[in-house]
């Protein structure tokens, strides 16, 4: 049950990202020809690019994380209070156009090798009633058939694995014996991490990288460090978890490809970005290197 390998090739593009109360939501749906998915590409607070979803779509990323808030009856995207607005619900940037697409795709976000999709939902407060909303909504119709499920005490694959992170409820979540989502555990706290857990409930783990580092891309990395990753990696992965840190280095240059490099090297599932451009031509540049 080991989760987005590969790594796939192509130049470098710089794009930049527009803010939230700015950018709208997408109005069609692409259906993915020639784009080669990037199993190990994580669009950081996704909503903020000009096109929420699409431009990760258009890099080949597998994962994407959309922050929710309950205003209203309905589920709202944006990092910050100030920056909600009504039209931008987590239906219109991300379920509506994954449904689309998957529909569009018969079964798969990418078209060509299935390759899971993870959309990663943070909640930003009110963790058990936002997580409720957020379960009653994944069971619409419209969208239920995409999602990979728990039930019958396994886990059941679909096009798009739903992860909870945030303000989330474990103890409501793991109760559910039918559920749509999953939950988005914490390295530091070993219960999360590792056979002590259960992937069905916890099939990532996630940490602020200077929660656990001090490296930060500048000289080589320290060896005791470059020991505690491959640890944490190898853990999680008997374990049938995936690896994501958040808070590396993202500013273009030589101390973030130093990191990247590390994490690659060791294994990480989930490498956290904001530019998006520049984590594809990484990523497709290093799996050249590494055929060679």
């Amino acid at each position: 049950m080991r989760w987005m390998r590969a790594v796939p090739v192509a130049l470098f593009l710089l794009t930049f990202g527009v803010s939230p109360a700015v950018a709208e939501p997408p109005t069609f749906a692409p259906a993915g020809h020639g784009v080669r998915p990037l199993e190990q590409a994580h669009a950081h607070n996704d909503y903020e690019h000009a096109r929420p979803l699409y431009d990760a779509l258009d890099h080949g990323f597998t994962s994407v994380e959309a922050d929710i808030w309950p205003v209203n009856g309905d589920l709202l995207v944006a990092h910050d209070e100030a920056d909600l607005r009504p039209e931008r619900t987590l239906r219109a940037l991300y379920l509506d156009p994954l449904a689309e697409r998957v529909r569009a795709n018969h079964g798969k976000v990418y078209r060509g090798k299935p390759v899971e999709f993870q959309l990663l939902v943070d909640i930003k407060t009110q963790g058990a009633l936002t997580y409720l909303m957020l379960d009653s909504t994944l069971r619409d119709p419209d969208y239920a058939f995409m999602f990979t499920r728990f039930t019958d005490g396994k886990v059941r694959r679909g096009a798009v694995t739903v992860v909870v992170s945030g303000d989330r409820p474990r103890s409501l979540m793991a109760g559910q014996r039918d559920r749509l989502a999953f939950y988005d555990g914490r390295i530091v706290d070993q219960t999360d991490l590792g056979p002590g857990d259960d992937a069905t409930l916890t099939p990532l783990v996630s940490e602020n990288w200077t929660r656990v580092f001090t490296w930060a891309g500048v000289g080589a990395m320290p060896p005791a460090e470059r020991a505690r990753l491959l640890d944490i990696v190898a853990v999680a992965h008997q374990a049938d978890q995936r690896v994501r840190f958040w808070a590396t280095p993202d500013l273009p240059g030589p101390a973030r490809d130093a990191v990247w490099h590390e994490l690659l090297e060791a294994g990480v599932d989930h490498i956290n970005t904001d530019d998006l451009a520049g984590l594809e031509s990484f990523l497709r540049t290093y799996q050249v290197r590494a055929a060679a």
